[in-house]
């Protein structure tokens, strides 16, 4: 089964979102403050997070920072903040993806089970066995790593999936449009800032210099290439 963990200091939220997941068969853990999350997700080992950022011992976003410090789960934020930079500095913290509220439960749930199968490995892939090497770093499509300078890059689920995408199409044009709907499902196509910040986190992850990239192109306005 797949064990969430809920993350908000609104009761109602909490009670509507651990009714719809248990019936629907997820086990569910649930937490008021960012303190009572990060135990519970050390202690539960949960298979994807829900957080809202708005808590009241911490914010959101240092939350997102500590788990990442050594854990890849899938965060899906849920907040009340709508701009556009508040969602760009979730996503930049290493959060997968953003829903406001009020939201539509079966929106949620479906971008939940995205997340999920994001972090999942593919079985059965003929052409999982493949290792690129750009002399920079190495990407093992069938462990799901990256190595650069002999050590594992840590990646989280949304930007190895992006990568993989990239590098399965290596040196063709990927959209913007079908790269937002292969990585973050059919019902995106517009939330081109996620590609922006994910790119940015690649570039600074895996380039020798992020701001002259020579691996992860960008095409303006059409979308990007990956060059090895």
């Amino acid at each position: 089964m797949t064990r969430v963990l809920v993350v908000d200091d609104e009761p109602q939220i909490v009670r509507a979102l651990v009714i719809n997941l248990k019936a629907r068969k997820y086990e569910v853990d649930a937490a008021a403050d960012g303190a009572s999350a990060l135990q519970l997700a050390a202690a539960r080992h949960p298979d994807v997070i829900v957080l809202d950022l708005g808590l009241p011992d911490m914010d959101g976003v240092d939350v997102i920072r500590g788990l990442r410090g050594w854990t890849r789960v899938p965060i899906l934020v849920l907040s009340a903040r709508h701009s556009s930079d508040e969602k760009v500095e979730a996503l930049d913290a290493g959060a997968d993806d953003y829903v406001t509220k009020p939201f539509g439960m079966d929106e949620l749930l479906a971008r939940l089970r995205a997340a999920v199968r994001r972090a999942e490995p593919v079985a059965g892939a003929g052409d999982d066995d493949v290792t690129v090497d750009t002399g920079d770093f190495t990407v093992d499509l069938a462990a799901k790593k990256v190595h650069r300078e002999g050590r594992d890059v840590r990646l989280t689920p949304t930007e190895w999936h992006l990568l993989e995408v990239l590098v399965r199409n290596t040196g063709r044009l990927v959209s913007q449009k079908q790269l937002l709907q292969e990585v973050w499902g059919p019902s995106y196509g517009t939330e081109t800032n996620y590609l922006r910040v994910y790119m940015a986190q690649l570039r600074r992850k895996l380039e020798a210099d992020p701001s002259h990239p020579k691996h992860f192109i960008t095409e303006p306005g059409m979308g990007y290439r990956f060059e090895r």
